[in-house]
């Protein structure tokens, strides 16, 4: 890994629509901390990572005063109407700062229980690929596609369906090229993976880990909250 530069890109302009209440779900506390603070000291804690870079919401008004004071390191920039272009803006400022074959780790901004064991493993892959790599998980759960009336369509082989994680790493030029394209095309990607798949590139999936949690909702932070404990017990 010597040599390799890294560069992460947090999207946090998201108004939090499905977390509830009026604090966006970012600078929620969890155990004491705003989530987004353990999210930035989680994408930070790898040695290849050079910089971090945060694209807000235009109007926030919230993050110089209560996360620059722990965080001076970190570049912020405005982000979009959707992640998708939220993302390009990140990336944009990123070959603007840093016009090298660098690469970039984007990870959301409600993701704050990443581990060292799965950003290392994420990292060591994507390095060795030429695409780009995701954290992602075997789905477990049976499938079922519904009908129109509700009822059961049929059963799916789950053998061949994981559910997408973030951090997901790609080269910078390569992952602004083609999300630039989806762009143009009217197309909203839900992650960057699919960005790069629409080009014809395939990611390799990396096995990440049910504690990667997303928060979505108030009641994610106690479980999240429990999961950080264990890390930290285990760390």
């Amino acid at each position: 890994m010597s040599g390799q530069r890294i560069h992460a890109l947090i999207p946090a302009a998201g108004r939090s629509v499905r977390f509830g209440g009026t604090t966006l779900k970012q600078y929620a506390h969890l155990s004491g901390t705003p989530v987004i603070a353990h999210t930035i000291s989680a994408v930070s804690r790898h040695p290849c990572v050079v910089s971090v870079t945060v694209a807000l919401a235009p109007d926030d008004g919230i993050f110089e005063q209560l996360i620059r004071p722990d965080f001076p390191f970190v570049n912020t920039v405005p982000g979009g109407d959707t992640r998708a272009r939220t993302v390009m803006n990140g990336l944009d400022y990123i070959l603007q700062s840093h016009p090298d074959d660098d690469w970039v780790l984007v990870h959301d901004a409600a993701r704050p229980c990443l581990s060292s064991g799965c950003l290392d493993r994420l990292v060591s892959k994507g390095l060795e690929s030429a695409t780009g790599a995701i954290l992602a998980m075997p789905v477990n759960d049976t499938l079922k596609i519904a009908g129109k009336d509700g009822g059961i369509d049929r059963t799916v082989d789950r053998s061949c369906y994981w559910a997408a994680q973030t951090p997901q790493m790609f080269r910078v030029a390569d992952l602004a090229r083609n999300l630039a394209a989806a762009l143009a095309a009217g197309e909203a990607p839900t992650d960057d993976a699919a960005a790069m798949e629409r080009a014809g590139t395939r990611p390799l999936l990396v096995k990440g880990a049910a504690t990667n949690i997303k928060i979505t909702g108030a009641d994610d932070l106690a479980l999240a909250g429990f999961i950080l404990r264990q890390q930290y017990i285990r760390d």
